[in-house]
């Protein structure tokens, strides 16, 4: 199995050596979540020609969205985020290190997934309750989310490549509900996962339950987690894409002792496109008028990615 896995790298690395690497998807089965899950990996550019060379890894939700092969229609026509080319670029003008990304699909449990543990007034979360119904307020499929990472996927990416295995070189990251995942699995677990992204986090869920429930009754030292922020200014709904959620989150981070530029990057992308530039951007003519009206999609969370990237994963000096 590894021989005919190492054939496979070796054959891509001769005929694209200065991109990075998609290998097909795959399905693994979870005992956590009682059910497959499809991920897909993203090597670096350099990681067949350097085997002695180990990376940090990038784990991220709504994984069947971020990679070129997804296709230029998905997302109802947003297209996928280019995580893979964008990742190349990065490298190849030495803005960012070379990483291992693992994209995770979602699933039809995607909300109770990705809302975060749910706490109750003082900051300590609930205790899953294991009833099935898909009305109850509990935590059972979060955490079994966080143990098919923790327990299961993770340890099989460090079995299976060359990681870096601490929580400094660990990073999750998401958009949407996907990004207060992010931040809620770096929050209960610090020792794992040292670097947090949201896009465009959802954090008016649940009653702003991670802000309201968990920083701002937090009363301890800043963890150990580098944490990236970011927003649009205007939503689908007529909203401002969460921006005064995030930016409420941003300032607890700052008085709990996170330091913008050291550990903490807040960015509001600062409006709509015009329309000259979803054009150059390759966006599809028939979503141009949603396009100028929200930014809580995959056409702006692909062009302002690279902000995530660069923060969380700087070249080494």
């Amino acid at each position: 199995m590894w021989r005919l896995h190492g054939a496979v790298l070796f054959l891509i690395w001769t005929t694209c050596m200065t991109h990075g690497t998609l290998l097909p998807e795959e399905s693994i089965e979870s005992r956590c979540l009682g059910a497959k899950r499809t991920i897909r990996v993203y090597l670096p550019p350099s990681y067949a020609a350097e085997p002695r060379k180990r990376y940090p890894v990038l784990y991220i939700h709504d994984g069947q969205n971020v990679f070129s092969t997804a296709g230029t229609n998905c997302c109802f026509g947003w297209g996928n985020w280019e995580l893979d080319r964008t990742m190349d670029r990065l490298c190849g003008e030495k803005r960012a290190r070379e990483i291992i990304i693992v994209a995770i699909d979602n699933s039809r449990s995607r909300y109770r997934e990705y809302r975060g543990a749910l706490h109750p007034e003082g900051g300590k979360s609930q205790r899953a309750r294991r009833t099935g119904s898909t009305h109850d307020i509990d935590n059972a499929r979060f955490e079994a989310y966080a143990g098919f990472l923790i327990k299961e996927l993770k340890p099989k990416i460090d079995r299976q490549y060359r990681t870096l295995k601490t929580a400094a070189s660990t990073g999750v990251m998401g958009s949407s509900l996907g990004g207060i995942c992010s931040l809620s699995l770096a929050w209960e677990n610090p020792n794992i996962f040292g670097l947090a992204a949201s896009l465009s986090g959802s954090f008016q869920i649940e009653k702003q339950n991670f802000l309201e429930r968990v920083l701002r009754p937090h009363r301890g030292r800043a963890k150990r987690v580098r944490i990236y922020l970011d927003s649009g200014t205007i939503d689908f709904t007529g909203d401002d894409d969460g921006s005064r959620n995030t930016d409420a989150v941003a300032e607890e981070l700052r008085r709990i002792g996170w330091r913008d530029g050291k550990n903490l990057l807040r960015y509001t992308d600062p409006g709509p496109l015009a329309e000259s530039e979803m054009e150059r951007a390759g966006l599809r003519r028939d979503k141009w008028s949603e396009a100028a009206h929200s930014q809580h999609n995959e056409f702006y969370w692909r062009l302002r990615v690279w902000h995530a990237l660069e923060f969380l994963f700087p070249p080494i000096k």
